[in-house]
């Protein structure tokens, strides 16, 4: 058996269709010469009391002085940063090298007083606020703002007799998986190791591994520190400010900042599990076989398969570069036998080129999926079935031939169901529970080659809306996806009532799916 948890195969995509100076390229426009602070322009609103003395309003917009921004930089323990500055380009950076905003400021948070004084910094000022911790998925791109990253807040404490883990704004899945499983528990994590709890969480959380056991995350989120617009750091729950908390869990960054979070852990110390890799030849018959395997199957099992094109770079396992490829995703909480009369009808296919199926230890999640490690710049694109009939296999067929070879990187159906479809009291708001199924795609490259294969990508997605949902899941929403693609309508005009409350300025519209107060 071969150990894929070294592949990636998306990264590999990115060294081979991003020119070789491309990265160095995306620095370059990101330190491009910048007006000094003084002269950057920014926020619109009302003037404030707080207000330096030294920031001037110009046709209701306001501009920023060198020494409001030394003030700033003295109220924090993190670092502050203005465009120009050594340091900026770099914590702009997200994951997704596609999503780059230019704020004019950036507040590299070191806990939750740093946080608390940018968020007060930002109000007084009527500054645009935007969170960011690992910065994977694409929101559209934007200037003239406060971004607030908290990737160094990475704290995690494990209560095994409670069976949570109180996580910082900036932990990744890697952070919390080692800790809970010495204490022999798992989180609902997602397929990357690098992607933040927070962010995924609060998104919804769909575990690829126990969310069909076990639920969304974000139904199983304990308490909340957050620090609101008016400044305030409160600790919500579902008995303290239960309306904030349940907006918070679906929601993210439209109503403040999190700077901790208390999530639930679960009695997951093993999976049988792992990924085959068939040849173009059989993707075809694993995508028929697929409605096969997850018509009847537990709860504790969870497939996906995902179409891939291998770029032939030495990166790539030989076995796997320069080809076109259907991945089967399985993992399985139950007996080993059981798993193997699951996906008999995989097996039955014929031997894949790669096949990773085993049992393995919860840590070592990331084998399934393979995500990739190092940033890229990419695009992405999903949809919610309501169901998978045959035309929809057509269709899934049908795109496999046009994937083939071609510019989309990844085309994923994945099945949800199971406890992800049940609604409990005070459930958050996650538009998926009605969806029997996920699609998701991305294309990863220059932007040129991002562009044709997203339009490739849309008519793939496109031609599955008669199964559709209508909505998107939170987390795979793609850069023009808004909050009505990711909530029902129902729960937006709740979360538009919240919004009033507690953001009315709609202070935090920048890197999330904005939810408007009017």
């Amino acid at each position: 058996m071969v150990n894929l948890s070294g592949v990636r195969a998306v990264a590999a995509v990115r060294r081979h269709l991003v020119p070789r100076d491309a990265s160095a390229t995306l620095s370059r426009r990101g330190a491009e010469p910048v007006p000094p602070l003084s002269q950057v322009t920014v926020g619109q609103g009302h003037p404030s009391d707080e207000r330096h003395s030294t920031m001037t309003e110009h046709q209701g917009q306001i501009t920023l002085g060198d020494d409001t921004v030394a003030e700033l930089a003295g109220r924090t323990e993190g670092s502050v940063f203005a465009p120009g500055d050594a340091g900026y380009v770099a914590a702009i950076a997200g994951f997704n090298l596609r999503s780059q905003h230019r704020p004019c400021l950036v507040v590299a948070a070191a806990g939750a007083a740093d946080v608390h004084a940018a968020v007060t910094f930002a109000a007084a000022r009527d500054l645009p606020v935007g969170v960011m911790a690992t910065g994977h998925q694409p929101f559209p791109t934007a200037e003239g703002f406060l971004l607030i990253t908290t990737s160094a807040m990475r704290t995690v404490e494990i209560d095994a007799e409670r069976a949570v883990a109180r996580v910082g704004a900036g932990a990744r899945w890697s952070d919390v998986v080692e800790p809970a499983q010495e204490a022999g528990l798992a989180p609902l994590n997602g397929s990357s190791p690098l992607v933040g709890v927070v962010g995924f969480t609060l998104g919804g959380g769909l575990s690829p591994f126990l969310g069909r056991s076990f639920g969304w995350a974000a139904d199983h989120v304990v308490a909340i520190e957050v620090v609101t617009p008016d400044g305030a750091l409160r600790r919500v729950s579902a008995e303290a400010e239960p309306e904030l908390f349940w907006g918070l869990c679906g929601g993210r960054s439209n109503f403040g900042v999190v700077t901790e979070l208390e999530i639930g852990l679960f009695p997951v110390t093993s999976f049988y599990g792992g990924g085959i890799f068939f040849p173009a030849e059989n993707a075809e018959a694993v995508l028929r076989a697929f409605p096969e395997v997850v018509r009847d199957a537990p709860n504790a099992f969870t497939c996906s398969v995902a179409l891939l094109n291998f770029p032939p770079v030495p990166e790539v396992p030989e076995l796997l570069r320069g080809r076109f490829l259907a991945h089967v995703r399985v993992t399985h909480l139950g007996s080993d036998e059981e798993a193997e009369k699951l996906i008999a009808p995989f097996r039955a296919i014929g031997q894949g080129v790669l096949d990773t199926v085993g049992r393995h230890p919860y840590s070592a999640f990331p084998v399934v999926h393979s995500d990739p490690v190092d940033p890229f710049p990419y695009e992405d694109e999903g949809t919610l079935l309501a169901e998978l009939p045959a035309k929809a296999v057509e269709s899934l067929v049908e795109s496999a031939q046009v994937a083939a070879g071609g510019l989309v990187t990844v085309l994923e159906v994945r099945h949800l169901g199971g406890a992800l479809a049940v609604r409990p009291a005070g459930a958050s708001p996650v538009a998926a529970r009605d969806a029997v199924f996920n699609v998701w795609g991305a294309t990863v490259g220059p932007p040129e080659v991002v562009d044709a294969g997203m339009a490739m990508l849309g008519g793939m997605v496109e031609r599955l809306s008669p199964w559709s949902t209508g909505l998107t899941y939170t987390n795979f929403a793609g850069r023009d996806d808004r909050a009505q693609n990711v909530f029902t309508a129902d729960d937006l005009e709740r979360l538009r009532v919240l919004k009033r409350q507690y953001d009315p300025r709609n202070l935090f519209r920048v890197n999330n799916h904005n939810i408007a107060p009017e």
